[in-house]
């Protein structure tokens, strides 16, 4: 039915007015029929995965982000914009009471805990810069034999191209959000070389209206090794339980993946550790996937109301997942989680249970810690970003800090005005209906195990049409509990109700 409203509303909008202004910026034409030059070398994106060698690095990487939060001097006041970024680490908010922590952003350079290396990972943060052109260079160690080499780029200023060893790899037309590439076969014991070359697209610059220049720039960059049949990614959904206790039951998603040209068994060791350190489950599951398979297992538990996470409670358990093949253990996993409940009815929230009132500010998505605790003191508490590169560890603050987030789409064709006929804005041309998906699709996985995520945005001031009809419908395949908006739908179908005090 919904795909049927499509038409009907294109054939409507194609009898509508032309463009109003001879001032808006002229389309980049393309040949009737045909297509933008796909992504190629991607993997699925996934939320953060980071494998180690053994148990204890696994579990002292997770402490060490505890360990980059400050406890919060309830006697200082928020700084003005004017003022100098504070000392020794503090930051401040009146509102905040003696006790509570909040996440400190290190400096890159002197973060131990940012840009260490470890046995299965080494951090890329020495690049030449040739115009355009980004060069550096890594080792293959010998404990990263018959495993899998992944290339983690986090941004860039543009898209782009890769080429391992002077070997093309990669082709990626978003620098906006982070991309993993399966490198295995490009590399080669001992020294490698990657390249990045950023790439000019005339045609999908056309999406990123918010850019005002261009400066060659990437953002943080790892290599990372895996076992050939490894843990790609891991899901979760939280409902409240009909008890008298008021607790939640937890579904906890392990997607598993090989790159194993033949069929290949291992076994997954999973447990599950309360915020207070009580495991509260655990278990192994042995599977076997065919050539380049792909399988999820499940579980399920109990999570009591006092261990939900909330914006008074930001509770964390821990996640500890174990690969094995052959007797050996191949990596090993920590991940925090917090688990809460979502509920939307007629567009009003509820969170565990309980209502929720929801304050929103708009907000540019390279705000720092400070500005949000000082939109957090002036009665707001959800951010919905804009579009852009979000800045590295702002979803991790706003989960610790309890702050609710509605994560954005790198998508802004306001540039090309609000006609909204086939010859209007491109957000109506069928053409780039896989580039609007695609981003939107990234958007979502790279974002959807943070708590503090509650929705998601589709695109920023890009009239609509065909493109943003069809992203609705995919993201509403992937999530069935958070709405999908577009603010700018203007009524239309495709965007969730969602009531919320503010605006932009």
């Amino acid at each position: 039915m919904n795909r049927i409203l499509s038409i009907i509303t294109i054939l409507s909008l194609g009898a509508g007015l032309t463009p109003t202004s001879a001032q808006m910026p002229r389309r980049v034409q393309h040949p009737y029929g045909s297509q933008i030059t796909r992504n190629y070398g991607q993997e699925l994106p996934r939320g953060g995965i980071e494998a180690f060698a053994t148990a204890a690095e696994a579990a002292s990487a997770l402490q060490a982000a505890h360990a980059r939060n400050t406890t919060v001097d309830p006697a200082e006041e928020v700084a003005e914009q004017k003022a100098p970024k504070p000392k020794s680490g503090k930051i401040s908010r009146a509102a905040l009471k003696s006790g509570s922590t909040i996440a400190v952003k290190a400096d890159d350079k002197s973060s131990s805990a940012q840009n260490g290396n470890h046995r299965y990972l080494t951090r890329l943060d020495d690049w030449a810069q040739n115009g355009k052109s980004f060069t550096t260079e890594f080792s293959v160690p010998f404990a990263w034999v018959n495993r899998q080499v992944l290339l983690h780029l986090g941004s860039a200023s543009s898209s782009y191209k890769i080429r391992v060893n002077g070997r093309e790899a990669a082709l990626c037309n978003d620098g906006n959000q982070a991309a993993e590439y399966n490198i295995t076969k490009l590399t080669r014991d001992g020294r490698n070389t990657i390249e990045v070359e950023l790439t000019d697209n005339q045609e999908l610059e056309q999406m990123e209206g918010w850019r005002s220049s261009r400066q060659p720039s990437l953002g943080q960059a790892w290599v990372m090794s895996q076992p050939t049949l490894r843990i790609r990614d891991v899901e979760v959904k939280t409902w409240m339980a009909d008890s008298p206790d008021h607790s939640a039951t937890a579904e906890v998603a392990i997607i598993v993946k090989s790159s194993a040209l033949n069929p290949r068994s291992s076994r997954i060791h999973y447990a599950l550790l309360s915020p207070s350190g009580e495991e509260v489950a655990n278990g192994t599951r042995d599977i076997t996937l065919e050539m380049r398979g792909e399988d999820t297992l499940r579980f399920v538990s109990r999570i009591p109301q006092s261990f939900l996470w909330s914006p008074r409670t930001p509770m964390f358990y821990t996640l500890r997942l174990r690969t094995q093949h052959e007797g050996r253990f191949m990596e090993y996993i920590d991940l925090g989680i917090g688990f809460r409940a979502l509920n939307f009815d007629q567009g009003a929230m509820s969170l565990n249970g309980a209502p929720v009132t929801l304050k929103m500010c708009e907000i540019d998505p390279s705000a720092d810690d400070r500005e949000l605790l000082r939109l957090s003191s002036n009665g707001y508490n959800t951010f919905k970003l804009k579009a852009g590169i979000v800045r590295h560890g702002l979803y991790e603050f706003c989960d610790k800090m309890g702050f609710f987030v509605i994560a954005q789409a790198p998508i802004d064709t306001h540039l090309q005005g609000d006609d909204r006929t086939r010859e209007g804005n491109i957000s109506n041309d069928p053409y780039f209906r896989s580039e609007f998906i695609e981003r939107a699709v990234n958007n979502y996985h790279h974002t959807k195990r943070h708590p503090s995520v509650i929705g998601f945005s589709m695109a920023d001031h890009s009239a609509n049409g065909i493109n943003l009809y069809d992203t609705y419908l995919v993201l509403k395949s992937l999530d069935e509990i958070r709405p999908m908006i577009y603010l700018d739908a203007v009524g239309e179908w495709n965007s969730d109700k969602l009531v919320m005090e503010g605006g932009r």
